[in-house]
């Protein structure tokens, strides 16, 4: 029995438990094995209580993450497969024509973004130093120019959204993938977004613009866009494992499954969900990581969102 959290944040209440019964279990349903918990009765998180629940079947396996770490590199190349012939079949599933538009825009989750920044304290809606008024404009004017590069922005496939090690259970015996979970987010989107919100930890998201250009992030970035590096550049403590990215990378190539390298003017969009992800840092957002920090250590974090805003903002001429 699942038990949707009403205070989840970044959760929709009136489609998050029909998204979970619904997209990935049509999307995923001739998927072998079967990997998508079967589910036996659900009731709706959009009611009076918000309280909605899911009754479904208990996985086998344990999650990925928990061994990911040690795992050998042939292992997590094994995990990969899996989990590119898993992504390959959510796009190419074939969506009723019934089905014309997204999920949600990029414009309304800023504007979400936005207000809720707004009731936050700390921010007090970016305000000061006139930040608020440039972030309007830009979800006016510079929205609708960031994606114009992006030449297949009518494309439309089920997104999962968190699909990341620790929302996959595998058998440690045969290391094969015993279940894809959790899909609270999944929505139907560009093929973009799911790069933007998912493989966190195993091949790495896609992020946008971060400023630091000499930072190994700036490079994976480049090297998702353009290609790897030969030969590869060594890891570095808490930096890329870039033999690990590159093998993710590899199993993606080989289904021709669409990924950054191939999806041109991802790296706009991505800038857009930059902006996204600092007008909202979790760090001063979420109740129960500020009760355990002090005041000047949430300061600090607002002011630094701050910085990056006005970098990004000024890097995209607003």
């Amino acid at each position: 029995m699942r038990l949707a959290n009403p205070d989840a944040e970044g959760m929709n209440s009136k489609n998050r438990i029909e998204n979970e019964v619904a997209l990935a279990s049509t999307a995923l349903s001739a998927f072998e094995p079967h990997v998508v918990p079967s589910v036996y009765g659900w009731g709706s998180a959009a009611g009076e209580s918000s309280q909605g629940w899911i009754l479904q079947e208990l996985m086998p396996g344990t999650p990925v993450d928990e061994a990911f770490g040690t795992m050998s590199f042939p292992q997590k190349k094994q995990i990969f497969a899996q989990m590119a012939k898993l992504l390959n079949t959510l796009q190419a599933y074939q969506l009723p024509e019934s089905i014309t538009g997204f999920g949600a825009s990029f414009k309304g989750r800023l504007e979400v973004a936005l207000k809720n920044a707004d009731g936050n304290p700390y921010i007090q809606g970016w305000r000061t130093n006139g930040v608020m008024g440039r972030l309007d404009a830009f979800v006016e004017r510079g929205i609708p120019a960031q994606f114009e590069s992006l030449t297949s922005k009518q494309d439309k496939v089920i997104v999962h959204a968190d699909f990341t090690t620790n929302n996959l259970l595998f058998d440690a015996k045969s290391g094969r993938i015993t279940a894809l979970i959790d899909y609270d987010f999944a929505c139907v989107s560009h093929p973009s977004y799911e790069f933007l919100r998912s493989f966190d930890g195993a091949g790495g998201q896609f992020r946008g613009w971060s400023g630091d250009e000499a930072s190994d992030q700036t490079a994976l970035r480049d090297a998702k866009l353009h290609g790897f590096p030969s030969p590869l550049s060594q890891a570095t403590q808490d930096g890329v494992e870039w033999d690990v990215a590159k093998a993710w990378e590899d199993e993606l190539e080989k289904l021709d499954t669409k990924r950054p390298k191939t999806i041109e003017g991802i790296d706009k969009v991505a800038d857009v969900d930059a902006i996204l992800r600092t007008i909202l840092p979790w760090r001063i957002t979420n109740s129960d990581i500020v009760r355990l920090q002090q005041e000047e250590v949430i300061m600090q974090c607002r002011n630094d969102n701050e910085a990056q805003l006005i970098r990004i903002l000024n890097r995209l001429g607003f």
